[in-house]
């Protein structure tokens, strides 16, 4: 009796499934969604928003902010943390109203959904700039968190201490802001791009 050899099929992974870029089965529920996306992604140089839609011969952006976007708006304080991302997400919802487009999913990709993040900063940042984006308010940072003011109160407590003050502020006074005003800096963004958070 000739035995016959099973012989065992390897699915290889999509590239950019390998390469830890993108999760299909996520972005297929996204897509059922039929509605833009919000993709938001945390790089080395600070945070990237952007309104992408899918059509037919593949996705396109419809508005894209990042920090070179930020600085032109006019913030000077950190890139990368959650003030900023949340400045960002708001300058993305401002610019995409333009096109009529508020209704949006929110893509995070495979970056970690943790709970009060800068991903979910941007998130607040585009809703109160008008967007309705499905989430749950349980993951948004507090308010105090998005305007600053929790920097604020440290840098007044490392005030007596110019070294350290210096070693860890030095950033925002080289870029022209206090981080003892950022809460200000931050809301006089949103009074000239949309509205005042209150």
């Amino acid at each position: 009796m000739i035995m016959k050899k099973h012989t065992r099929t390897t699915t290889v992974p999509h590239r950019r499934r390998r390469e830890q870029r993108t999760d299909y089965r996520a972005r297929l529920k996204l897509l059922k969604s039929n509605k833009p996306r919000f993709v938001v992604r945390r790089g080395t140089n600070g945070i990237m928003c952007q309104i992408v839609e899918h059509q037919k011969s593949g996705d396109k952006t419809l508005v894209s902010i990042g920090p070179a976007q930020l600085t032109k708006a006019g913030y000077k304080g950190h890139r990368a943390n959650s003030p900023a991302a949340y400045v960002t997400g708001f300058l993305c919802a401002a610019e995409v109203k333009k096109k009529k487009v508020t209704d949006v999913v929110l893509d995070i990709g495979l970056q970690s959904a943790t709970k009060g993040s800068v991903l979910f900063a941007a998130l607040k940042g585009a809703v109160d700039g008008g967007l309705a984006i499905p989430h749950g308010e349980q993951v948004l940072p507090s308010v105090d968190r998005v305007t600053g003011a929790h920097i604020a109160a440290f840098a007044k407590k490392l005030k007596d201490n110019e070294a350290a003050y210096k070693k860890q502020f030095g950033g925002y006074e080289k870029a022209g802001v206090k981080p003892e005003d950022l809460p200000e800096h931050v809301n006089t963004i949103l009074k000239k791009h949309g509205k005042a958070k209150d």
